[in-house]
């Protein structure tokens, strides 16, 4: 220890109890200003106590893991550890006071524990005290003295000291040598307080007897147990040599700044020998076994300069302590000291550590709030070593200084991770050096999202178009919407927003948006339909917005015209008379249709399909037949036409009727016609009658089925020729064909009049005033209500005629048969439906006439 050395006259044990009682009252005090101090021994095993840490800060032993109680600074992290369980600070590794403090008498290990919840900062001191467990070493086992023979008695030979690494009462060194009759063994003292061993010459030596001697020298430290150390002293007698090399300085001193270069000449030493010859010729040499000494200088063996071998570093090493020995060709050698003193420079830049920090933070992080607790420490000393700290960059944190060297890194201002998702923050340490010396620490913080983003939609409206008749399940259309949040906030999931009342006729895929039609859809029936669409996220609390997308069904052509007349169920027997007197370009009749599609699937064209179509022409677009020529005694009198009804679709779709046209100037013309057929048909069912005779001599139950058969069928041909008067002459219209005709070829409801005449004196048309929301199934009312004296109103056209079609008024002549003898005809009658024009009755004479029934 430092001011412990043995005063004249004191004993080797009252120094003993002195350095014990500085030992025990080291370790029983604690440091001022806050700091705790403990002191123990070097060399102390691993995992032995130094102290209880908690008790000694006052901290609860439950709470250190929860406030990390941790050693954050200094080498000493190397040599101590914290047991959280207990609050033990321990040593964890080996501590040898002699490497880490050297010739220090004062050897202290410093270092920082943090705690968090709260935060704050403990400065720790120890002190390494020192036990003797390095023995005395001497640079050279072997030490080789050439002595005259002329030397006297009394002669003293300085020896090379023994070093001990310890301090204190473990460093006193005392010598002795092996028993000889020759030689004893003194003590020299020198100006610095240094002992050297002297070689005491005793007796005369005499070569002839005896021209060499062997001693040992052994140096003992004041340590218990002692340590002990030995070299080998050979004395070789010659001729003699009686001056010893002498130092010009007993000290020397130099100050070299820490970045001289490597071989750089720093000092040289010089001695001198009165002697002559070989016994003058003086070798330098370092007198010392440090490791760092001998690997960072070296000494010219001639010369005395003494250079270095590496680059010196003042945070290592701030002063060095050299015994220089100057030894002669005899063997005599003097010892000098050379004190170097290591001149500081800002070599170092400020070390930025990490102490605590957190890797993630919640974006809605109120200000202030603690995101990293940072040490900063110069390893230079004076003004290169203190240092300023700075965030650098435009970002919302900065740095409060909290104890020491320690900033804590805390928010400034609100974070919006859908700005900036996260942020490097550079920390800037800078000395006040010249030149000045920075260093930077970048930590890397991410903004953890919070749910404050709604999903957005890229319209507030869709429109979607799906062709009708689609497949169920095919896909209608896709929606997405944008959420600028990340992970389960951003996760959207999509609803279809139903009408308890009604069930949806779409679905939604809740993860891709994909809209589904869960049925097919008819155009005719249903033409658009508006649905509501959800988009929630999965956050909490999730948000959500909605939008609304409407579906238009796209017509395709999938109906067929229907020929409303004349009725495609017609017998074979029906037909319409046309006039003889007939002019040519006159209507003779007019084929009605209608289309449920819509557009270019519901235009339609008619074309005739008869081989006899020299007589009659039929217009495209309105469907009226008219004569081609005016009619010719040659002309037969009955013609048969199909007309062929097709819609603009594609594919296109058609329809076909079978009209039987009957020229005549009257009705009894017709009367020869219609009785060959009534007397083709007799015959046709005597033969069949026959054949029902010969088949009965065969089974009596298929001659019994055969007459049921005949029965049935001469009883339908009855009610066939000669049906009711109170049967509609037309069929009724399907009412599955209302709702598809809304808006088809034909809009509906469609007035339709019937004009009935049975005076043959009366020869014109009789035009009734449409009727509104008359069924379809109604339009054409022949009952025998009509049958009365009742006198129509003639209205002119312009009055009465609708432009909704370009159906005209077409007088008809429907189911003329005949029955047993008796001629009987069913009155004519003419159909009226409002057209864009109507034609003059007068034009076509006898066109209705009454015959007696």
């Amino acid at each position: 220890m430092a001011g412990l050395q043995l005063q004249k006259g004191q004993s080797l044990q009252g120094l003993r109890w002195q350095v014990i009682f500085h030992f025990l009252f080291s370790w029983l005090c604690h440091s001022v200003y806050g700091q705790i101090h403990y002191s123990i021994l070097e060399e102390l095993r691993k995992g032995s106590i130094v102290g209880n840490l908690a008790n000694d800060l006052e901290l609860s032993v439950k709470d250190l893991s929860r406030r990390k109680l941790r050693i954050v600074s200094g080498v000493s992290e190397k040599y101590f550890s914290i047991n959280l369980d207990n609050g033990n600070l321990f040593i964890a590794d080996r501590i040898d006071r002699e490497i880490l403090c050297r010739a220090v008498v004062d050897c202290v290990l410093t270092f920082d524990t943090v705690v968090e919840n709260p935060l704050n900062v403990f400065s720790i001191k120890i002190d390494i005290q020192d036990i003797n467990d390095n023995s005395p070493k001497f640079a050279r086992n072997v030490l080789t003295l050439e002595m005259s023979e002329s030397t006297l008695p009394g002669t003293k030979f300085i020896l090379q000291k023994a070093e001990d690494l310890d301090i204190g009462i473990h460093s006193l060194i005392s010598y002795r040598i092996s028993a000889n009759q020759y030689f004893a063994l003194g003590e020299k003292v020198g100006s610095d307080g240094s002992v050297f061993p002297e070689l005491i010459l005793e007796k005369p030596l005499d070569r002839e007897i005896q021209d060499k001697y062997e001693l040992l020298l052994t140096a003992s430290d004041g340590g218990n147990p002692v340590q002990t150390g030995t070299a080998f002293i050979y004395i070789i007698v010659s001729d003699i040599n009686d001056n010893s090399p002498i130092f010009t300085q007993d000290i020397y001193k130099v100050s070299v700044r820490e970045n001289i270069l490597v071989n750089s000449t720093i000092l040289q030493v010089s001695a001198s020998d009165k002697d002559e010859g070989a016994n003058a010729q003086i070798t330098y040499s370092f007198s010392t076994t440090g490791k760092h000494i001998l690997q960072t200088f070296a000494i010219n063996p001639r010369k005395g300069e003494i250079t270095t071998k590496e680059y010196l570093d003042y945070e290592e090493n701030k002063y060095y302590e050299i015994s220089v020995q100057a030894e002669d060709g005899g063997g005599l050698a003097a010892h000098a000291k050379v004190l170097i003193e290591i001149l500081d420079i800002n070599d170092n830049a400020p070390e930025i550590s990490i102490s605590s920090s957190l890797d993630l933070i919640p974006e809605d992080s109120p200000p202030e709030t603690v995101v990293a607790l940072i040490n900063v420490h110069d390893r230079d000393s004076g003004e290169n070593g203190e240092v300023q700290c700075v965030i650098q960059g435009d970002i919302p944190f900065e740095l409060t200084s909290s104890a020491s060297n320690f900033y804590k890194i805390v928010t400034k201002g609100n974070l919006d991770r859908e700005k900036i998702s996260s942020y490097n923050i550079i920390i800037q340490a800078s000395d006040k050096g010249s030149p000045e010396s920075t260093s930077r620490k970048v930590i890397q913080l991410d903004i953890s999202d919070v749910n404050d983003s709604t999903p957005v939609f890229e319209k507030p409206g869709y429109t979607a178009f799906l062709p009708e008749n689609n497949l169920p399940g095919a896909s209608i259309f896709s929606i997405q919407a944008r959420d600028i949040d990340i992970e389960n906030n951003a996760k959207i999931t999509y609803t279809i927003i139903t009408n308890s009342n009604n069930e949806e006729p779409v679905s939604i895929n809740p993860v891709t948006g994909v809209i589904y039609a869960q049925q097919s859809f008819d155009y005719e029936t249903h033409r658009e339909f508006k649905i509501q669409i959800n988009a929630r996220d999965n956050g909490s609390p999730s948000l959500n917005s909605t939008t609304t997308i409407t579906i238009y069904i796209v017509d395709q052509n999938d109906n067929s015209p229907v020929i409303l007349y004349p009725s495609p169920e017609a017998d074979s027997s029906t037909f319409e008379m046309v006039p003889w007197t007939s002019e040519q370009g006159s209507l003779v009749s007019k084929v009605v249709a209608v289309d449920a599609d819509s557009g270019h699937n519901a235009w339609l064209s008619y074309f005739l399909q008869s081989s006899e179509t020299s007589l009659f022409t039929i217009d495209q677009q309105t469907g009226e037949i008219r004569t081609s020529r005016t009619f010719q005694e040659r002309d037969i009198m009955k013609h048969g036409i199909v007309v062929l009804v097709k819609d603009n679709g594609i594919p296109s779709r058609s329809a076909s009727v079978n009209i039987n046209m009957m020229i005549a100037g009257n009705f009894h013309q017709v009367l020869p016609e219609l009785s060959s057929q009534s007397n083709k048909d007799e015959s046709q069912s005597n033969l069949q009658f026959y054949l029902v005779i010969a088949l009965a001599l065969i089974s009596f139950l298929f001659i019994l089925t055969i007459i049921i058969a005949v029965v049935s069928k001469y009883k339908e041909s009855k009610s066939y020729l000669f049906g009711s008067m109170s049967a509609n002459l037309y069929p009724s219209v399907d009412p599955r064909f209302i709702s598809q005709l809304k808006d088809g070829t034909l809009p509906l409801p469609y007035s339709y009049d019937v004009c009935v005449t049975l005076d043959p004196s009366e020869q014109e048309f009789a035009f009734l005033k449409p009727q509104h929301n008359v069924p379809v199934d109604s339009l054409i009312d022949a009952n025998d209500s009509l049958m009365g004296n009742e006198t129509l109103k003639n209205s002119s056209p312009a009055e009465n005629l609708k432009p909704q079609g370009r159906l005209t008024s077409v007088p008809v002549v429907e189911k003329i048969g005949l029955e047993g003898s008796g001629v009987g005809l069913t009155p004519s009658y003419c159909l009226y439906a409002g057209g864009q024009e109507a034609y003059n009755p007068h034009e076509i004479p006898n066109r209705s006439q009454r015959l007696p029934l």
